[in-house]
């Protein structure tokens, strides 16, 4: 029987992504939250080896804005992949799942047509403390995941497109 893991937030091993440029857009809303995504983001890439300096952070006023953003920054500069950070905590009503069904769809639509990968580190907790749990606590870091996503998303695609090394020819 295999048991449930409950902190995914442990890779083995991440690509190195010494030259990779990283977009990252992170929403305001729920800003104890989403803070802690972007460290735990910016911490695993800078521990892949990416540069402080090809990692560029912006932010929005909340998740809903999350795929435009991400759209923006694939078209401002030359990024291999884009990560969007945010956290919806359910309310009383359904707002949340029109919410976090956007945000999911159009990071999807944006992976396709771009070819580029934009991962989806938006948190869709039922409750404040299923976020902290979730952004640092014991359940992991979400935008760690979500960076280690990226690293490997990227480092596949580079595997896919650049020439096969011939000898001989």
């Amino acid at each position: 029987m295999t048991k449930k893991k409950t902190n995914l937030s442990d890779h083995a091993e991440l690509p190195d992504g010494q030259s990779y440029k990283i977009g990252i857009a992170v929403a305001r809303w729920n800003e104890e939250i989403t803070s802690a995504l972007l460290s735990g983001s910016k911490q695993t890439l800078i521990e892949a080896g990416v540069k402080e300096d090809n990692i560029k952070v912006i932010q929005v006023p909340g998740a809903f804005e999350l795929t435009v953003a991400s759209k923006m920054l694939l078209q401002t500069e030359s990024f291999d992949g884009i990560i969007a950070l945010g956290c919806v905590i359910k309310g009383e009503t359904s707002h949340n799942e029109y919410i976090n069904n956007a945000v999911a769809n159009g990071l999807t639509q944006l992976s396709l047509v771009s070819g580029k990968p934009c991962t989806f580190g938006l948190l869709t907790p039922n409750d404040m403390q299923q976020a902290l749990d979730r952004s640092g606590g014991k359940h992991g870091n979400k935008g760690h995941e979500a960076a280690a996503t990226v690293l490997e998303m990227i480092a596949l695609k580079k595997s896919l497109t650049e020439p096969a090394s011939k000898i001989g020819y």
